[in-house]
């Protein structure tokens, strides 16, 4: 399945697709969108765009077969 961020905004088809999949999502960059400006909405966009290509591992950091703990 494609992520949310796979969807291309431009095409009404593929929006009302992405909604449909996505519905939560979908609502929070509706209101996100109000609320920031233009530029700053496609500049957080395309920075989770990026972020989900980005493979994650975050146990990667660790070295130990241990957890630390305080």
């Amino acid at each position: 399945m494609r992520s949310f961020y796979d969807f291309n905004r431009s095409n009404p088809q593929e929006r009302q697709e992405q909604y449909k999949h996505y519905p939560e999502l979908a609502l929070f960059h509706i209101a996100l969108r109000e609320e920031l400006g233009e530029e700053e909405y496609n500049a957080f966009y395309r920075a989770e765009q990026e972020a989900q290509k980005r493979p994650v591992n975050p146990m990667s950091h660790q070295r130990k077969g241990k957890w630390v703990t305080a």
